[in-house]
């Protein structure tokens, strides 16, 4: 049994490591330089994904409209969870259309779509990718594994390999969703408290 737990603790100290590489810190960066550029300009965020990537989805919206590290105004931003309009459009169009009908709904052209898939092949998230390219927002992917098809169809992507399980890529995944938020909150706010 120690050993067991032992061997998941190495993984997910592997999995935290994973923000050390150039790529990931580029990634961080171009991230938070992106979301802060659309607040700045008057745009929101908007998140999705499938099962524990949209329950992180909603983690990701949440700190943005609440508050991270600082007090400060609220920015924009909308997890696609509402469970209505999942079992809506989940039943009268497919389970496929469920977050690019969102995209069409909510999204305008300079928003942000943000999108979290360990496998990188989530049908789903791949239409609201093509959903919001054809509004003409930017789109951030943070993807698992090989990528999968969602691989090159994002204007920003960062892929956390290496791990058969999607519990490790998550990790990776939240813990580089913090880092932006507080670095969008530097880009944005001149210092803690500010309310601006």
């Amino acid at each position: 049994m120690e050993n067991s737990i032992l061997k998941a603790v190495d993984q997910a100290v592997k999995a935290a490591e994973m923000l050390r590489t150039p790529e990931s810190l580029s990634f961080i960066e171009k991230a938070s330089h992106m979301i802060a550029s659309a607040y700045q300009n008057q745009k929101k965020l908007l998140v999705a994904g499938n099962g524990g990537s949209l329950c992180d989805a909603m983690h990701f919206a949440e700190e943005m409209t609440g508050q991270f590290r600082w007090k400060r105004r609220a920015l924009p931003a909308i997890a696609l969870s509402d469970p209505a309009h999942l079992s809506c459009v989940g039943n009268d169009f497919g389970f496929e259309e469920v977050f690019s009908r969102g995209v069409e709904a909510l999204g305008a052209e300079g928003d942000v779509l943000v999108v979290l898939t360990t496998s990188g092949s989530s049908i789903n998230i791949l239409h609201a990718v093509k959903k919001a390219k054809e509004k003409q927002m930017k789109t951030i992917a943070f993807l698992g594994k090989t990528g999968g098809t969602v691989r090159g169809q994002c204007d920003l992507e960062w892929i956390v390999s290496g791990f058969p399980y999607s519990d490790r890529i998550q990790e990776a995944h939240m813990a580089a969703i913090h880092i932006v938020i507080e670095m969008v909150e530097q880009k944005l706010f001149s210092s803690p408290y500010a309310i601006v």
